[in-house]
């Protein structure tokens, strides 16, 4: 049986590899000039030194325009970081999907099945073997984005936590890449044909995905609060990679005035009219800056929770396969 499974996926292997070759291809050359010119700009002990209250404010403007710099020469890189969030359901559309809906569909399930081969046995051996193959691609994704993508992360202020290069490192990518592959074998076994099965892979994993990203990625742990005047010589600084969840301008009683915003007026500060910052808004005296963030040292604790949701997931759709397997005539 183990023989059999590698015979009918050895085209699909190959062809995976080639994919993966001229992938790193493509993106190493990249990485390593990010790589240079991050180092050139010194932004590495600008990183490091970010984070310290007592910066000096001319180092830390220099540093700024470091990462401005950085940032116009490869920010255009955020569209290809988009594209790679793709590759896990790549994965799970044409490894996940055909894996028992085109057997089904071209009726050679039979043909084993009257073989001596039980349909457990025959979908343990499939699945498995499968399942190990992908778990080595993911992992390699998962370092190869880590290191592609590591410069892209340190110069951005949302760091690490930001939306689309979250997906991209850490362990999420396995997490990710195994439940397309799980989603996949499950919509063929319900529905038993390879577009359809591969059409409900895309719609499940982007409609997964997207609810865990925006719905529950953010409650992981209990967001922080962090509140300064709209009056001083300057705003605190964020610690650099928090994910500022929201932000606004509230009044002295909590109510909000301005959301997605913030306001900093010099001490006393008028307009040219007398009167004072923040008028215009219905602000009263004791009217504060608030924000809602995710500290950046949650990283790992996160990538771990996603992880593990979505390994949770694949497990029980590789439980419900194996039993719709049984129920295939």
């Amino acid at each position: 049986m183990i023989w059999l499974t590698w015979r009918q996926h050895r085209k699909q292997a190959l062809f995976t590899l080639l994919g993966f070759v001229a992938l790193a291809a493509l993106l190493v050359p990249i990485g390593l000039s990010m790589r240079n010119s991050f180092a050139d700009l010194g932004l590495a002990e600008c990183v490091r030194q970010l984070n310290d209250p007592n910066l000096a404010a001319a180092t830390r403007d220099g540093c700024d325009a470091a990462f401005h710099r950085f940032t116009n020469r490869y920010g255009s890189l955020n569209l290809v970081a988009v594209l790679l969030i793709t590759l896990p359901v790549l994965v799970g559309l044409f490894w996940g999907a055909p894996l028992v809906a085109r057997e089904v569909e071209q009726g050679t399930h039979r043909f084993v099945w009257t073989q001596g081969v039980g349909r457990n046995r025959w979908a343990l051996v499939k699945f498995g073997l499968v399942g190990t193959a992908v778990l080595a691609l993911a992992v390699c994704y998962g370092l190869g984005m880590s290191w592609w993508v590591d410069p892209l992360t340190q110069s951005a202020q949302e760091g690490r936590l930001g939306l689309i290069v979250f997906d991209l490192q850490g362990v999420a990518p396995i997490g990710y890449t195994l439940f397309a592959v799980a989603l996949g074998i499950f919509a063929g076994t319900v529905w038993k044909r390879m577009l359809p099965a591969m059409g409900i892979t895309l719609a499940g994993f982007i409609g997964v995905r997207a609810a865990v990203a925006v719905l529950a990625r953010p409650h992981y742990q209990p967001a922080r609060t962090q509140t300064f005047p709209i009056e001083g010589d300057g705003t605190p600084e964020m610690g650099r990679g928090d994910w500022i969840l929201a932000q606004g301008v509230r009044n002295p009683d909590g109510t909000m005035i301005a959301e997605d915003t913030r306001i900093q007026c010099p001490p006393g500060g008028k307009g040219p009219d007398g009167r004072t910052c923040g008028a215009e808004l219905g602000l009263e005296p004791g009217a504060y800056n608030w924000q809602l963030y995710q500290p950046a040292d949650r990283f790992w604790l996160f990538q771990g929770i996603e992880t593990g949701i979505f390994v949770a997931l694949a497990l029980l759709l590789l439980y419900l396969a194996i039993r719709r397997v049984r129920r295939i005539a």
